[in-house]
């Protein structure tokens, strides 16, 4: 009983060996980059929408309770939240801009 396990450990460090020494990565192969532009173009035109849409489904779930004081609140806070994130892509384009006028 102990030589088989033995043999099935010893096939199975032989057969790992194996794997990394024929499907290694090539050492010339570095990491990918990622597109970054893509990855926010598919949030501003997917996932945007429809958390803008869950939100007003809320808004009108709870204005139609009577709750109009929450959905303003919340409203509220929403828009902040919106205007804080077109503010940080400003900020984001503007601090491009800056980059390369000081790095022409």
């Amino acid at each position: 009983m102990m030589l088989i396990e033995y043999g099935q450990t010893m096939w199975t460090h032989a057969s790992h060996a194996l794997d990394a020494f024929f499907f290694a990565p090539s050492p010339g192969s570095g990491p990918k980059e990622i597109n970054t532009d893509n990855v926010i173009a598919f949030f501003a035109s997917k996932i945007a929408p429809i958390l803008l849409a869950v939100l007003g489904v809320i808004f009108i779930g709870r204005a139609s309770r009577g709750e109009i004081s929450r959905v303003l609140t919340s409203s509220a806070i929403a828009i902040i939240g919106l205007a804080f994130i077109a503010g940080a892509a400003t900020l984001f384009f503007v601090g491009e801009s800056l980059v390369n006028l000081v790095f022409k």
